[in-house]
């Protein structure tokens, strides 16, 4: 059963999880060993699009997708220069190791991911 708070390094959630504050988003990045942070707006067309690319990779990769609404965490997505939705940061160990903004297809998300789980 998924939880929205790591309970051990390198498990993994079968669904997106959505960051409710700084700290979680802190304790999400650290808590696992891949996790691809999906930067993103409920009035945007394209992250919409997105979503089901990233409930797929949620439930077959062994990274953990979550999710930050960046009108309610402005100052979070600031941080990481966000400038654009949909924005993509990939963490592996609790280190930034890429970003992407826009829409990318859903092999190019897998391997990005698999380049860090393996």
């Amino acid at each position: 059963m998924a939880t929205d708070a790591p309970s051990g390094s390198g498990q993994s959630l079968d669904e997106p999880l959505h960051v409710e504050s700084e700290d979680h988003f802190q304790e999400v990045t650290s808590g696992y060993d891949v996790v691809l942070v999906d930067f993103y707006a409920d009035w945007c067309g394209p992250c919409k699009m997105l979503e089901p690319v990233l409930e797929g990779l949620a439930s077959e990769t062994d990274a953990v997708i979550a999710k930050v609404d960046v009108d309610q965490h402005q100052q979070l997505a600031g941080s990481f220069g966000v400038r654009g939705v949909p924005t993509l940061v990939l963490f592996a160990d609790g280190e930034q190791v890429e970003q992407q903004t826009g829409v990318l297809p859903a092999e190019r998300l897998r391997s990005m991911i698999e380049g860090y789980t393996e």
